[in-house]
């Protein structure tokens, strides 16, 4: 989801944020059969410790291949479903589940535990085919200090996003390769409804919203309240991020703060649920099935919460109440159909990229 890569977050935290190598030193391959590999969007981290038992339990090593946001790593994985890089794909969401099922990039598999998930996450089509994992909410996020310093009320929806008072201070990602992008362009088509959304594009776009290719370069450097955006001189106090965003700069500042500096409009926020599969194509499917039931297990999914900052979707499943202080689940996000998404989302971005991007 997701989500998110703070800055300096996996330092000194004992967190495994792997790139394109092994988890353990001697390596291995696939073909060896004791190494599985997974497939996910930049966000991914697990505690170290968490990891390692899973390693010991299983027999398995588990090797990371992170190919950018979760659209460009859907991308990639359909573009070399034939042969692919590894064995699961994880971080494919409600925005983009049906393009990789069209496109057959996973084979059939219930995951021991799947019987665990809260129905409201599982999916109505695809549900043979893949693991619901974790949800959170794609809002808009702003800085408490700007606002304060300006006199200025943060906007709580939509509607305010395209006042004249908050021209210039939005910052958003590209729908076409980034899932939150995405979800904010979905949550408008939400609000707005088939015939209203891309008016409202058009008065966003005139109101000065600025477009970056994704997640962590708008969060991490052109937002203004967050830890990194302010090391790098983000100049925008709008951004399009995550509820869960809030503890986040919470938990990893140093000394940490009594409350959050960052806020989330409430009236922005679109509900996404990530998931995992078994790929087609799976050099080490036994070892692939292993890693997803590992996902969807309580270990992992209690782990989740502080390392990747979504909730998890198992019953029972508890989440640190540091997490819950900072960055409750929105009351009421704006949610969509799937098969509403399937038959409108190429057209849909295609339309947003022409009025938004040209």
């Amino acid at each position: 989801m997701h989500v998110k890569r703070y800055a300096a977050v996996a330092a000194g935290l004992g967190l495994v944020a792997l790139t394109g190598c092994g988890s353990s030193s001697d390596g291995g391959s696939a073909a060896d059969g004791k190494t599985v590999t997974l497939v996910s969007h930049n966000s991914w981290a697990v505690s170290e410790d968490v990891l390692a038992a899973f390693e010991k339990e299983s027999g398995y090593q588990v090797k990371v291949l992170k190919d950018g946001d979760a659209g460009q790593a859907v991308n990639k994985a359909i573009l070399t479903k034939d042969n692919p890089q590894g064995d699961v794909l994880f971080g494919v969401d409600n925005t983009l589940l049906s393009r990789a099922l069209d496109n057959g990039l996973f084979q059939e598999y219930e995951a021991k535990g799947a019987d665990q998930v809260r129905a409201e996450y599982r999916p109505r089509e695809g549900g043979d085919r893949v693991t619901p994992v974790d949800t959170g909410d794609i809002c808009v996020n702003y800085d408490k200090a700007y606002f304060e310093e300006h006199d200025l009320a943060p906007p709580t929806s939509y509607d305010d996003l395209i006042k004249p008072e908050y021209k210039d201070l939005l910052v958003t990602e590209n729908a076409a390769s980034s899932s939150p992008g995405l979800g904010f362009l979905l949550g408008t088509a939400a609000e707005y409804g088939d015939d209203g959304w891309a008016d409202y594009w058009k008065k966003l776009k005139a109101n000065g919203v600025k477009v970056v290719e994704g997640w962590d370069q708008a969060y991490n450097e052109e937002f203004s309240g967050s830890a990194g955006g302010k090391q790098a001189g983000g100049g925008r106090p709008l951004v399009v991020s995550y509820a869960s965003s809030p503890p986040a700069e919470v938990i990893f500042a140093d000394p940490r703060p009594e409350t959050a500096p960052t806020g989330v409009a409430e009236d922005t926020c679109f509900r996404q649920v990530e998931y995992a599969g078994l790929l087609s194509n799976a050099r080490n499917s036994e070892g692939g099935k292993a890693l997803i039931d590992f996902l969807v297990g309580e270990r992992f999914q209690e782990d989740m919460p502080l390392n990747m900052f979504v909730h998890p979707v198992r019953e029972g499943a508890q989440v640190p109440e540091e997490f819950t202080e900072y960055g409750p689940q929105a009351e009421d996000p704006h949610t969509m159909d799937p098969a509403k998404i399937a038959d409108n989302r190429d057209q849909w971005v295609k339309s947003w990229t022409s009025l938004v991007l040209k």
